[in-house]
């Protein structure tokens, strides 16, 4: 596969703004998350957060900024790292699911599934962004 041929109908060049996008939206939703977790809790929650709630909800926060921050770091270094494009992929994945059963337990609004929603749409970029790298290695 030469470098123009399309993934599933999208330029290797746009998945690859793709995840340069969502890795940016990552880390600074991370961010936020991490400085003011209470705040985001409050738009997302189904209750008041609690301090420890709030605490965890920070962790998180940290952990979502790092991977934002290592898959711009894998982007644009100069040796190609599929590990972490595969490892960024299942963590979107599994925060898909987490945030999902969070709002079906009633832990999340629904203003949550679009969180949810949106890890999983990036959990699947970057699986073709790992198709991509695959296809400029050949």
């Amino acid at each position: 596969m030469d470098n123009q041929e399309k993934i599933f109908g999208i330029s290797p060049r746009y998945v690859e703004l793709l995840v340069v996008l969502i890795a940016f939206i990552t880390l600074i939703s991370g961010l936020i998350q991490l400085l003011s977790p209470s705040t985001v809790l409050g738009l997302i929650g189904r209750s008041d957060p609690t301090e420890e709630s709030a605490h965890f909800f920070a962790i998180v926060g940290m952990f979502m900024a790092l991977f934002g921050g290592m898959v711009l770091h894998a982007v644009y270094s100069a040796v190609t790292n599929k590990q972490v494009m595969l490892w960024t992929a299942l963590q979107k994945f599994g925060a898909f699911i987490a945030v999902s059963v969070g709002v079906f337990q009633g832990l999340f609004s629904i203003l949550a599934m679009s969180v949810a929603l949106f890890d999983l749409f990036s959990g699947l970029v970057f699986l073709m962004y790992l198709k991509v790298l695959n296809s400029w290695e050949n």
